[in-house]
């Protein structure tokens, strides 16, 4: 049982990314997704994807104040194996701090080959994306999904969260599989994952 400081501590914490978030969401409501950050609940059902054995790293999108990434590092991720790209200067700063040795990366998740630099042709586990996918165009959001796709192995899931009732984007016939992977009650407001996979195809 955790100790009142502990809590405090807990709680504190808690309190500062929300309140950094919905800052972040006031700002940029077109770049962040969500009014408060994703909930642990919601956060380690992402994570759950994780092969941690694969020995290949992990690649989140949209970290925002880093409540999946800690699911991501407690599945036994070492921190140097995760790359988060995160389009805010803030919360960039914010996760630079809260986790040393993570690779955190500025810039824009839509263009994969810029951001990632000279990491641009790793090979990843899988991909976990908070990015409003609702925000964007359908044609843009199949090109970002395809554009994860084709930086993981064939079955490797790409995991995305969403707030609509319909996969934000649509099965496409030969290049990859759509699957609902959970709908999280408890979340604010109540999350939809989604996973696509290309499956049969090197």
């Amino acid at each position: 049982m955790a100790s009142g400081s502990s809590l405090r501590k807990s709680l504190a914490i808690k309190f500062d990314d929300e309140l950094r978030f919905f800052k972040g969401w006031m700002d940029r409501p077109k770049a962040v997704g969500a009014i408060i950050p994703t909930s642990s609940i919601t956060a380690r059902r992402m994570a759950s994807v994780v092969n941690s054995a694969s020995g290949l790293p992990v690649l989140e999108l949209g970290p925002g104040t880093g409540v999946v990434t800690r699911a991501i590092l407690a599945r036994g991720v070492a921190p140097e194996k995760l790359y988060a790209v995160e389009y805010s200067r803030e919360f960039v700063e914010h996760m630079c701090h809260a986790f040393p040795g993570v690779n955190v990366i500025q810039g824009d998740a839509f263009n994969l080959d810029r951001t990632l630099g000279e990491h641009a042709g790793l090979k990843f586990d899988c991909a976990i994306s908070a990015v409003p996918l609702l925000n964007f165009p359908t044609s843009k959001r199949v090109e970002y999904i395809n554009g994860l796709l084709d930086r993981l192995p064939v079955g490797r899931p790409v995991i995305q969260i969403t707030y609509g009732p319909l996969s934000p984007v649509p099965a496409r016939r030969g290049e990859y599989t759509v699957e609902h992977f959970d709908f999280v009650i408890r979340n604010i407001p109540p999350a939809q994952l989604w996973v696509y996979r290309r499956v049969g195809r090197a």
